[in-house]
């Protein structure tokens, strides 16, 4: 029998700290749901402690998800115990995630603690969570970085104190491989209790090696990953959920070792992380970007024509990527609508399928077919929008070769319509200016991106943007067949992000 390597997931709590990439209560939900799904251990929500909107949607997703285990997030401190556990209580399977940094640097220039008071901290936060479950998680904040022997001291005290998992994160993502995989191996040898425990690892990517890094410390014994889909997080990122079940899954000899993961949820998994955060997939993305079976130079070609496995290591199929779709267009009813949005990932509430149906009209009505790139796009813009401050009501554009180009936008701004007039040097342009001067917004593009979502003159465009204002970033994104018209939705999707994480700031950067 192969080992089981847990996966803990942790798109909604440190994934979401991508700059601009917070999510709301709802939109947390919509994608605990299909992690669950997915087939995930254990899903980490968030931090409870760092704001009052991240409280609530961590609790939320503790009431709607009973498969995966719910994960709270609490500093070494009594009032964030407190606080994730009241949280995740109420959930069919709660789990405390408590951490303190071990390293030298940490503890010097961070915590101003010795290490005698690190070391009580952590056992005193260990057996405080336990108070409250026994299903309890201990992370060596900087865990790569950190003397061996005393990360060991710390790991023992913990597990004395009563902690099931143990998680050693390379937290800046400094290490390599074959040094990573020799700390792990040597924290399983001389951690007196150790193998009462899953030991659980949780690499950063700053180095591009976040994923090597974990494969190696399972190599070596570790039995949790934790990782983020598509790979997002701070910074660089974190170890991709995709990239390492697909290595699992693909080398089956390379390492003994088996995932609960159900690998054809993966791709749709992907594109709805893409969809709420607002950050596009690179194109040459392992497992999961637009090439990743796409094959251009002739010989390629005339391989996979003859035999897929002389290009392709593993099927598309496999990750739930399909040639075969169903066409809808114009006629379908909400009844089939309803029906192949399940099948795609989606499973919609009366309301929202009514959403959803009426813009599928519209949209069937410009366009001949509508895929399923298309259907995501518009589950986006009628489901899965933050709460609106701003919306856009009418928008009238008038450029050329021989006219200054103006825009006209009517939008709603807390209930209240509002009108402008704006000019700038192309469409897109003016139509900004006016969106800005109607919001009296003070943030600055920092970059505009646009792709067609499918193929065809008659393709939605994609719009993503990026917005800051003081140390704030939002991303916003947009679609319609219309770039102009899309263009305007991103600007205005950024712009309610912008004034959601105003009012829930992104929680503390320090953890993990």
């Amino acid at each position: 029998m192969k080992e089981k390597v847990y996966i803990l997931d942790t798109t909604l709590r440190d994934g979401e700290q991508s700059p601009g990439a917070s999510m709301n209560t709802a939109e947390k939900v919509r994608l605990a749901t299909q992690l669950e799904k997915l087939g995930v251990d254990a899903i980490e929500a968030g931090f409870p402690a760092a704001s009052e909107g991240d409280f609530e949607a961590v609790a939320e997703v503790a009431r709607k998800v009973s498969n995966s285990e719910i994960v709270a997030l609490a500093r070494a401190s009594v009032h964030d115990i407190d606080r994730a556990w009241k949280a995740v209580g109420h959930a069919a399977k709660p789990r405390i995630h408590t951490f303190l940094a071990t390293s030298d640097i940490h503890m010097q220039y961070k915590l101003n603690m010795s290490r005698d008071e690190v070391l009580k901290s952590a056992v005193d936060a260990v057996k405080y969570a336990c108070s409250f479950t026994d299903n309890v998680e201990f992370s060596a904040e900087d865990g790569s970085r950190s003397d061996p022997d005393f990360l060991c001291q710390v790991f023992e005290a913990v597990i004395n104190a009563g902690a099931k998992v143990i998680n050693l994160p390379d937290t800046v993502g400094y290490a390599v491989p074959h040094e990573f995989g020799e700390l792990v191996a040597y924290v399983r040898k001389n951690t007196p209790g150790i193998d009462k425990v899953i030991l659980s690892v949780h690499c950063h990517n700053d180095l591009g090696l976040a994923v090597a890094n974990t494969l190696a410390a399972i190599e070596n014994g570790a039995r949790q990953a934790e990782v983020t889909i598509n790979g997002i997080g701070e910074r660089a990122g974190n170890t991709s959920l995709e990239e390492l079940v697909m290595t699992l899954n693909t080398r089956p000899t390379y390492l003994p070792v088996t995932t609960a993961i159900e690998t054809t949820r993966i791709y749709r998994i992907s594109r709805l992380v893409s969809m709420i955060t607002g950050m596009p997939v690179q194109p040459n993305k392992a497992i999961v970007g637009a090439n990743a079976f796409a094959h251009e130079a002739g010989i390629h070609q005339h391989g996979v024509l003859a035999n897929p496995m002389t290009y392709e290591i593993m099927k598309p199929e496999t990750i739930g990527l399909t040639t075969s779709k169903l066409v809808m267009g114009k006629h379908s009813g909400k009844h089939a609508l309803h029906k192949h949005l399940k099948t795609i990932g989606y499973d919609l509430s009366e309301e929202e399928l009514k959403l959803v149906f009426k813009k599928f009209k519209e949209l069937a009505d410009k366009k001949k077919v509508v895929l399923d790139e298309d259907l995501e796009a518009l589950v986006n813009e009628g489901v899965l929008r933050t709460a609106d401050i701003y919306s856009l009501q009418y928008l009238h554009v008038t450029a050329g070769t021989t006219v200054l180009p103006t825009a006209t936008v009517k939008m709603l701004i807390n209930g209240a319509e509002a009108f402008c007039t704006g000019s700038g040097n192309g469409p897109i342009d003016a139509t900004f200016n006016a969106i800005s001067e109607l919001t009296q917004t003070q943030s600055s593009l920092l970059r505009f991106s646009v792709n067609a979502l499918t193929g065809g003159t008659d393709a939605q465009g994609e719009v993503t943007v990026r917005l800051k204002e003081d140390e704030i970033i939002a991303l916003g994104r947009g679609a319609d067949p219309d770039i102009i018209t899309a263009s305007a939705y991103a600007y205005i999707n950024g712009l309610n992000r912008l004034e959601y994480l105003k009012e829930n700031p992104a929680r503390t950067s320090e953890a993990l």
